[in-house]
C-alpha cells in the first residue's frame, strides 16, 4: 500500500509534462497581407480546390501564396511528412507571410509535429487558422511556443456569411467579442428556434484559457510533448463521424489522463454524424455528458457553434475567456491578435 500511496495523481503527472509558455498574440490581419496555403494533412486531388481556397482568401482582400507541396501526394497524405512540414516552416520564416491557412484537414497533421521548427515559429508569430485535424497543429504550436492560434475555417472550409463575420471580427477587427449561437426561426417552426440550440450541462460561469479542438485528434496525441497543460483551462471540443461508444472511450481517456480533473469549464460544439453504431444499444451524447462532465461540478454546456457543420465561430486557442453555461456564450477577455 505504501508503494501505491507514492504514485502521483494522474492530473499532477499530466501537468508536469508541458510547462505553459508566455502567451504570444500574432499581428492582426489587414487588407493586402499575404497568407500562405499549406497542406499538413490529407491530399488535395483537384486543382479547382486550390483555386477555390485561393479565391476565397483573395475576396477578403488578402494576397495568397501556395505552398510548394499543396498538391503533392503520398498515399492519402499531401506528400511526405517532412515535405508538409517544410511548407509550414518556410512560410513562418518568410517575413512577407502574415497567416497560414491549411487547405483542408482529414488526417496527417500529427505526423508533421516532430518536423516543425518551433524556434522559427516562436520568433515569427503569425495567424494559424483551421479546424478538425488541424487541432494537432494548434495544440503543438501553442504548447511549444505560446502562440495563440485559431480554430476556424480551413481554406476549403466554412465561408458562409455568418462564419465569415466572426472570422473578420476576431482576426481583422481584433475584437474581444462574445460568441453566441445563431438564433433564428425556421419554416418548420416559426415560434422557437429548433437548430443551433445551446444546452446547459451545469449552470454557472468560469474563466480560463481556451484550449481544445477535435476530440479524436486531441486524445490521439495526449501524453506527447505536443499537448499544452490544461490546468485551469476552458476545454472546448467537437467531433464528426464517431460512433458514440468511441466518444465515450475518448472522454474516459481524458478522465484517466487527468485532463477533466483540472479544467475550469467545458464547452462542446457539434458531433456531426455521431451515431450509436450497429448491433448494440447506445448511450446518447447527453448521457455521456451526464456520465463524464456533470460530476466535475464545473460550468459546462453543449451545442456551441464549433465543429464540422456550418456555421462556425473562429475560436482563439490560448486566450483567456469567460463562459456562461446558462446563456451558452463564450466571451473573450482580451483581443486574440495585436
Amino acid at each position: 500500500m505504501a508503494a501505491l500511496a507514492a504514485v502521483p495523481a494522474a492530473g499532477a503527472a499530466l501537468q508536469s509534462r508541458t510547462q505553459p509558455k508566455p502567451i504570444a498574440r500574432p499581428p492582426r490581419l489587414q487588407a493586402g497581407d499575404a497568407v500562405g496555403i499549406v497542406a499538413p494533412a490529407s491530399a488535395t486531388f483537384q486543382t479547382v480546390d486550390v483555386d477555390i481556397a485561393r479565391e476565397s482568401l483573395e475576396a477578403l482582400g488578402l494576397t495568397v501564396k501556395i505552398g510548394r507541396h499543396v498538391l503533392s501526394r503520398h498515399g492519402y497524405l499531401a506528400g511526405g511528412d517532412k515535405e508538409r512540414a517544410d511548407d509550414i516552416n518556410t512560410f513562418f520564416a518568410d517575413p512577407s507571410i502574415k497567416a497560414l491557412v491549411p487547405i483542408r484537414g482529414g488526417w496527417g497533421s500529427s505526423r508533421v509535429l516532430p518536423h516543425l521548427d518551433y524556434d522559427t515559429i516562436s520568433r515569427n508569430p503569425k495567424v494559424v487558422v483551421g479546424y478538425s485535424d488541424i487541432t494537432a497543429l494548434h495544440l503543438a504550436i501553442h504548447a511549444r511556443t505560446g502562440l495563440v492560434t485559431f480554430h476556424g475555417p480551413n481554406g476549403m472550409g466554412r465561408w458562409d456569411s455568418w462564419s465569415l463575420d466572426y472570422f473578420k471580427r476576431v482576426l481583422f477587427g481584433a475584437e474581444a467579442l462574445t460568441m453566441t449561437n445563431l438564433d433564428k426561426l425556421s419554416d418548420r417552426n416559426a415560434l422557437t428556434p429548433t437548430e443551433h440550440r445551446a444546452q446547459t450541462i451545469t449552470a454557472g460561469t468560469a474563466r480560463g484559457r481556451l484550449l481544445g479542438g477535435n476530440l479524436t485528434v486531441l486524445t490521439a496525441i495526449l501524453g506527447s510533448p505536443y499537448v499544452p497543460s490544461f490546468d485551469g483551462a476552458i476545454l472546448f471540443l467537437e467531433d464528426v463521424g464517431e460512433d458514440l461508444y468511441r466518444v465515450d472511450r475518448m472522454f474516459t481517456q481524458l478522465k484517466l489522463a487527468g485532463v477533466l480533473d483540472v479544467v475550469r469549464g467545458f464547452v462542446f460544439g457539434t458531433c456531426a454524424e455521431c451515431g450509436p453504431g450497429e448491433g448494440f444499444a447506445s448511450l446518447t451524447l447527453e448521457e455521456l455528458f451526464a456520465d463524464h462532465i456533470t460530476s466535475l461540478k464545473i460550468p459546462a454546456w453543449f451545442g456551441a457553434m464549433i465543429g464540422h457543420q456550418t456555421p462556425q465561430w473562429t475560436v482563439p486557442i490560448g486566450v483567456e475567456a469567460e463562459i456562461d453555461a446558462s446563456k451558452g456564450t463564450i466571451t473573450l477577455l482580451s483581443p486574440a491578435v495585436k
